[in-house]
């Protein structure tokens, strides 16, 4: 991978990492995926690749150019061809294209059609998330000329746990943006808060500043005031007790 690339990839976890409202975790991603993998545009689908429901995600400028499709068109961009069902019929969760898939019959498909017509790209590459069984969810990038290299798809790999890092940021930011009346009057900064989940993974006070960019010395003064606004005085019962408030899900809390 570049240096370029690598930047750019620690530059998105960072933001992500701050990013305290879920829903602008994804089109974050959306902004940076496209140049990160020298692609034109981006979808993204964080529920199931059907043709019948679910929200598309798109990378900016793409939502003009979608936004006077049809019913029947929006359906085959839901539909996922062919990446939804070559995920569904293996657990291989690598990085594919389109044109890998379904070899000489992806450039007549109507998929390809209504991407030529509507974007101005023939080739597509999917790149779910790895841990998704069923529903398949993840990202589509799309471009125009020639098909995506063994390199690219190799960096597109290398980008997967960045998406599910942000796909699990989101969905921990979705829980703790509704706590408890309890849970509120603790008065967590958005810092501490952070800091709590990460002691929730374990992560001893020197990881903690290294993920965060602080000093340990200020790790444990985020920690000295989390115990002390959560009345507890260790590790252990201040994740239980966070996690019975809602502050931090379960699935994080019985980690420790």
């Amino acid at each position: 991978m570049g240096t370029t690339a690598y930047e750019r990839m620690l530059s998105v976890a960072v933001a992500a990492l701050h990013e305290r409202d879920p829903e602008r975790l994804w089109p974050l991603l959306a902004a940076d995926l496209p140049v990160l993998c020298g692609a034109d545009a981006l979808i993204y689908k964080l529920d199931d690749w059907n043709e019948n429901e679910g929200t598309l995600g798109l990378s900016p400028g793409a939502d003009t150019e979608f936004a006077s499709l049809g019913d029947e068109d929006l359906a085959l961009l839901r539909a996922g061809y062919p990446l939804a069902r070559h995920y569904a019929d293996r657990e291989d969760r690598a990085p594919v294209t389109a044109r890998r898939v379904a070899g000489r019959s992806w450039p007549g498909s109507p998929t390809a059609r209504l991407l030529d017509d509507v974007l101005d790209v023939d080739h597509v590459l999917g790149i779910p998330l790895p841990q998704s069984t069923t529903p398949i969810t993840g990202c589509m990038v799309y471009r125009s000329g020639r098909d995506f290299t063994d390199d690219e798809l190799r960096l597109a790999e290398r980008l997967q746990p960045l998406l599910a890092a942000v796909e699990q940021q989101r969905q921990l930011l979705r829980q703790l943006n509704a706590p408890s009346e309890e849970a509120a009057e603790v008065a967590l900064t958005p810092r501490e808060t952070t800091v709590l989940l990460l002691l929730g993974d374990a992560l001893t006070a020197v990881s903690i500043g290294r993920r965060l960019g602080i000093s340990e010395r200020t790790v444990h003064k985020h920690i000295a005031n989390i115990y002390r606004k959560l009345g507890t005085h260790d590790r252990v019962s201040t994740v239980l007790h966070a996690q019975r408030l809602g502050l931090i899900p379960a699935a994080v809390g019985a980690r420790p």
